[in-house]
Formats: C-alpha cells, structure tokens, sequence
C-alpha cells in the first residue's frame, strides 16, 4: 500500500506521526519549489509547529513547471517520510504540514487564488539561485522573469489582495543566496516597476522580505532510499526525503504579519542574519562546492568519500580556516573553528549518499557568492587563497565537460567557448574585468594562470 490519509493505520509503531487533525488546519504559507530540501526543513519546523498546537499553518506547495512532486505528493495528501540518518541509524517521521502541491505551468489561476486567500500570510522560496531570474549585473532579467517565474505570479496574488482589502504577504526566501531577504525585495520592486507601477506603495507598506540563512544536508533520494523506507514503514512512499539530524535556521525577524512560532522547535529569530549568513555560504557552501569540483577530479562520488581523502581534506581545512574565516566578522555567539570542525564531522556522515555531481550544479550562479567574494577580501589584506584557486581550476575543468552533461545556465555558451578558447583564454573571459560570472573579480593574471595550468 501507498502512504495516504486512508493508510495511516497501516504504518509500522516504530515510525513516528504528527499528531494535529490536517482536515481542521487551514493553509498559512505557499510554497514555491516544493522539492526534497524544503520537505526536510521549513515543512519540518512547520510539521512542529503544528503538532504543538499551533493552528493554520499547512502549506500549499508550488512547483513551478515540473509535475513530478505533485506526482509523487498529492496522491498521498501531502504525506512523507522525512528520516534523520546518520552512522548509528535512521529516525523516520512522517510529516502531515504539506497540504496539496500545485504545478505553475498548469493551473497558474489556482498558485494565484492560493497567494491571494485570505488566511495566506507567507509565501516562501527555494527556487535556487537561477530561479530569481537575475541578469550578469544582478538586475531583473525581464526576459526570464516573464517566462513562468514567480514574480508575475507573486504580482498578479497580490494584486488581488490590494483589491480585497487584505493584509500583504512575508516574501521569505530560503535559498542560498547572500543577503536573500534584500535581493528578493530588489527583484520584486524591479518587476513591478514595470509590470504593476500602482501596486509598488502598497508591496513597499505592507510587505516584508526578511532574511534567512539555512542549513540542512539533504541529498537527492534514491531507488535504494525509497525500498528502505518502505521496508521501514510497512507503506510505500514516492515522496520519502533523506537528511541529516543537525539543522539550523537563522531568520530576521521581521515580518508582514502572523507566522509560526518556528523559534520553539528550533530555528533562531535575530535582528541580523549576515554573519550567520556569511559564514555559511563561505564556509559550508565553499567547502561543498571545493569537495564537488576536487572529488568529482579525483574520481569520487559522494562528499564523504571526497573528504576523507588527505589531500581533499586538507584543502577544505584550509579554505574554511585560513581562507574564509578571517574574511567574516562573526558574531558574539559564533564560534567558526568549532563551526569548521562539526562541518568536517556531517560532510563525512556515511549514512548520507550526498552526490558530488548535484552540489556541482548552477556553478556559475553559485561560484561568486561562495568562492569569488572570499578571493576578494584576501586581496585586500594581501593574502592568497590557493585553495579556492585549486577549485577554481576543478570547476575550469568540469565545465569542459570531463565529468559528463554540464547542468549550469550558461552551460551552452562555456560549451561555444570551449570549442575556440584555451584554457588561459576561458579563464581570462570567466575572470577578467567584466567578466562572465560578472561582478569586478578580475582576478590577476597570477591568479587566473593558477586556474588555468
């Protein structure tokens, strides 16, 4: 039997279940890109939430082209089982937050009545960095934006709810995006400059975008993920989510109106998230992106294989410690050795099949925040990064293609490129002044005849 409302009974005792009446809960947040990472984090604090007592936060997922959580969620109502794996074992949970999974390309009319229902109050993201549609300088691409992004959808919902009367909505993006909070208002004002010029006071008076910062390793399920669930459950699941017991999310508290009480079962409300944030994407975000590029050179599969190499190992040390580190102002409550330390000990989780190929995705969207802007701040205090140079030159090389299909936007044209330019000349196009990832990187000529050998 399929897991459902209908086939709950059926669920092994070992298994634990939320335990709130779904059927009494009205929907509070829509969610747009309603994959593995979201079911593992925001659900999951909402899943708590809930469970605790709190009322009307069920969540409407949106995907926005693809149907295959849909197909894999409503005929299930939503249900999945999120399990916590590490060396000694897994924790299994299934979790009753998500109510239904709209797909946008499909019934945009019902994405927007859910935005515009009266008991919406968030509307959250993890769309990946590609999703925001932003052009090489970082502005709105309008081009991409008009093409089934969220931000007609998100105009035409709130349209509707200064029509009615109604309150605005928390724009809370999830993604790992510096300063994601600001980005999103910048986008989102830049759309309805152009689109809706009438709607801006209104979205600037009665809308927040806060900031956030999140963390959770969730691999891609697989085959083997969903027969071990199932084996574990006693019911089959399609939307079974793996991860690992740490999380953690750190939130600006500012919103638009009501939210959960997500601070209770673990997240932190701070006024500032940018240290917080920084240190993920520079330390966390870099190190996973140096064992993606490195690992995937030197034949590896998964980050727990890469980083018990020497070799890798002792890069990663030195990208998070001596390199990223000291570019981040921490905060009193940050500790970013021992941040490094418990970051080495999930990477090497074994119970996580965390593929080193789906960390290389979205390179070029990812590379500046991650690795670019840390290789800045060095240059200024004069000291050289040779860690993320070495990365630099694992990702130069992934992109030729070595290690299969690139999954990158400007996938295309690095493939032209490669087809006339060498190595030291696709650098020179990729870092110079102005260069493709954009930004003022120009790194030195050093600098980019070490990525280049």
């Amino acid at each position: 039997m399929r897991l459902a409302k209908s086939t709950l009974s059926g669920l092994d005792p070992s298994v634990a279940c939320f335990g709130y009446d779904r059927s009494a809960q009205g929907i509070g947040i829509v969610h747009f890109g309603i994959g593995a990472f979201h079911r593992a984090h925001q659900a999951w604090y909402t899943d708590a939430a809930m469970n605790a007592g709190e009322r009307n936060w069920m969540i409407t997922g949106v995907s926005l082209r693809s149907g295959d959580v849909a197909d894999q969620l409503n005929p299930q109502d939503g249900l999945y089982t999120l399990s916590e794996c590490s060396a000694a074992g897994c924790k299994s949970r299934v979790i009753g937050s998500v109510a239904n999974v709209l797909v946008a390309s499909r019934e945009p009319d019902a994405v927007v009545a859910a935005l515009a229902a009266p008991g919406t109050h968030i509307a959250s993201f993890t769309i990946t960095e590609k999703g925001y549609c932003r052009a090489a300088d970082g502005s709105l691409d309008m081009a991409q934006a008009s093409e089934g992004s969220i931000y007609r959808l998100l105009a035409q919902g709130l349209r509707q709810r200064s029509d009615a009367g109604l309150p605005g909505l928390t724009l809370l993006s999830c993604d790992n995006l510096a300063e994601n909070g600001q980005q999103l208002d910048r986008l989102m004002r830049e759309y309805l400059a152009q689109q809706d010029p009438a709607l801006l006071d209104w979205y600037a008076e009665y809308c927040a975008c806060p900031q956030t910062m999140i963390d959770r390793i969730v691999p891609a399920t697989t085959e083997q993920d969903r027969s071990a669930v199932a084996s574990a459950n006693g019911l089959t699941d399609l939307g079974a989510v793996m991860t690992e017991p740490f999380s953690q999310w750190v939130i600006e508290d500012r919103f638009a109106g009501p939210r959960p009480h997500w601070e209770i079962y673990g997240a932190n409300l701070v006024s500032d998230v940018a240290p917080f944030e920084t240190a993920k994407l520079r330390m966390l975000n870099g190190a996973h992106s140096l064992l993606a590029y490195c690992g995937l050179q030197h034949g590896y599969t998964y980050v727990h294989e890469a980083i018990a190499d020497p070799h890798l190992r002792t890069l990663v040390d030195q990208l998070m410690l001596q390199e990223a580190a000291p570019t981040i102002a921490a905060a009193a409550e940050q500790n970013l050795a021992a941040y490094a330390a418990s970051l080495i000990k999930r990477f090497a989780n074994p119970a996580l099949n965390h593929r080193l190929i789906q960390i290389a995705m979205d390179g070029s969207q990812k590379i500046p925040q991650r690795w670019l802007e840390t290789l800045a701040a060095n240059r200024v205090l004069g000291r050289d990064c040779p860690a993320i140079l070495s990365g630099l030159s694992a990702w130069l090389t992934h992109i030729s293609g070595v290690n299969g299909p690139v999954d990158d936007p400007l996938a295309d044209h690095f493939a032209k490129l490669w087809e006339k330019a060498s190595r030291a000349d696709f650098a020179e196009a990729l870092f110079g002044n102005r260069g493709l990832l954009g930004g003022d990187w120009n790194l030195d000529e050093a600098e980019r005849a070490s990525i280049a050998a």
